[in-house]
């Protein structure tokens, strides 16, 4: 009997974290659901997932594992990692939101928080898993996905400290997917347009919008929903999406075109 594979879940309370994990465990996936569940705590504006967001994904069922983590915790990312036997993907999603105003603007202090979570965190999150990806048992079948955005190809109003550590964020999947060439170990970016997450809602207030439908600059008319990023990310994780080692694949709808 072949052993199930095991999935890494970073930002999994809810959004394309939340959906991802539920793509994984549909096609037979263990997965580790990891968030730092800090809600209002997070001192961000906006609120970030809670405790009773992770268990709700992972309510009712023994093949997802909730964990409280921060990604800049790497004491906690390894226990995290070890929590199975194995580990064959590590779906990097864990990200924050700061802007609203004109780069030279920004704050030190949002620029930290970005710079922290979104960029050093999936570095740390990489650090940790792709050890144990190279030591298991198939390393051709594991795969690094690193969610990135839109904003990590071109610059977005408002919000440039976001979108300079985007760029960074497919700066280091590209790096990772250099130093693993050879290796069997995928890695791969996954870019999303505007998706329906409480992030897009904390972007269309930084705007000043009270609808997120004025963000959905893409050829459908409409904002993205996370099952369709998701699915994506599943490709990604296949054994076709191999292919894909070393790019950034786009998954917004056409954005600006």
């Amino acid at each position: 009997m072949t052993e199930e594979r095991v999935a890494l879940v970073t930002g999994a309370a809810r959004g394309i974290g939340a959906a991802t994990v539920r793509e994984l465990r549909s096609r037979g996936l263990r997965v580790v659901a990891v968030d730092s569940c800090q809600g209002e705590e997070a001192g961000l504006g906006y609120a970030l997932g809670t405790r009773a967001d992770l268990d709700a994904v992972a309510a009712d069922d023994d093949g997802v594992r909730a964990v409280v983590c921060d990604v800049r915790d790497e004491a906690g990312l390894r226990t995290a990692a070890g929590t199975f036997e194995r580990l064959d993907v590590v779906v990097a999603a864990a990200a924050v939101i700061a802007g609203g105003k004109p780069l030279w603007e920004t704050s030190g202090e949002d620029v930290g928080n970005l710079w922290q979570v979104d960029a050093l965190g999936m570095w740390q999150t990489a650090a940790v898993s792709v050890p144990l990806m190279l030591a298991g048992t198939d390393p051709s079948g594991c795969r690094f996905v690193g969610v990135a955005s839109v904003a990590g190809s071109r610059g977005l109003f408002h919000l440039g400290a976001y979108t300079m550590v985007k760029h960074a964020v497919v700066g280091l999947v590209r790096g990772l997917a250099a130093d693993l060439t050879g290796t069997g170990v995928v890695a791969v970016a996954v870019a999303p347009g505007a998706t329906r997450t409480a992030m897009l809602d904390a972007t269309a207030a930084l705007y000043g919008l009270d609808d997120t439908a004025q963000l959905a600059a893409n050829g459908l008319g409409r904002v993205l929903e996370p099952a369709e990023v998701a699915a994506t990310i599943d490709h990604v994780c296949s054994a076709a999406g191999a292919a894909l080692h070393g790019s950034v694949v786009a998954v917004d709808g056409g954005f600006g075109g």
